[in-house]
């Protein structure tokens, strides 16, 4: 098994097989302690945090199974804290796709002149962004993803369509347990057949939740799901 990558979040391994192992890790996007989940920084480490985050993503990649939806998990080894996946190449250097249900974070900071915070962005916005700590994952659009050749227009619009369709199911599941979800972020990749897929997770740590009014906790939104 060989270290491929040393994330935030996770470290991923490639097995002999070809398939990849994702070891979860209880380290949290933020700043100064603060969770954060559009932060590209570790801002707090919450004991106990990666089993909850293999959990909840092992959870809703079932969810989508049933639903037709194709991700690249395979397995989940809760006891080990780790996730068997199919091998995905990333679009680029990586590039994050963000649904907005709701104008708050880094959305209200940069529009507030034209909007309400908290206001509605319904039936979904969906925003890309790359992958990028030095540059603050800067928004990318459509046009600048196919000139710059990390995707196809229509690859866009495919990306587009599912993320609206994974995130109907994510909302749903969430509300049957009285969260609202108000933006959450997801990765693609292509397989070796060139096939499009949900990768990396859904987890607590990338999405934000409401309840009641109240911004719920990584550990909060676990303990509402998997009680």
């Amino acid at each position: 098994m060989e270290l491929v990558y040393e994330g935030k979040t996770k470290n991923v391994f490639r097995l002999p097989d070809g398939n990849y192992l994702l070891k979860f890790k209880d380290d949290v996007t933020g700043a100064n302690g603060v969770f954060d989940p559009g932060a590209n920084t570790v801002g707090a480490t919450i004991a106990g945090n990666g089993r909850n985050c293999l959990l909840l993503t092992q959870f809703f990649f079932e969810a989508l199974a049933k639903a037709g939806i194709r991700t690249h998990y395979i397995s989940a080894d809760p006891a080990a804290v780790t996730m068997t996946v199919e091998a995905c190449q990333p679009f680029g250097k990586g590039v994050e796709v963000i649904l907005r249900y709701k104008a708050v974070g880094s959305f209200f900071r940069r529009y507030g002149d034209y909007c309400q915070e908290g206001q509605d962005l319904l039936p979904g916005l969906v925003e890309m962004t790359f992958k990028d700590d030095a540059r603050n994952d800067p928004l990318v659009t459509k046009d600048a993803l196919v000139v710059l050749g990390v995707m196809t227009a229509a690859e866009y619009e495919t990306l587009k369509e599912m993320t609206l369709k994974i995130g109907e199911v994510v909302k749903n599941k969430l509300a049957e347990r009285g969260l609202e979800l108000y933006d959450i972020k997801f990765e693609y990749g292509r397989n070796a057949k060139g096939e499009l897929m949900l990768m990396d997770e859904i987890s607590a740590g990338n999405m934000r939740c409401f309840k009641n009014g109240k911004w719920l906790q990584p550990d909060e939104v676990v303990a509402a799901m998997l009680k």
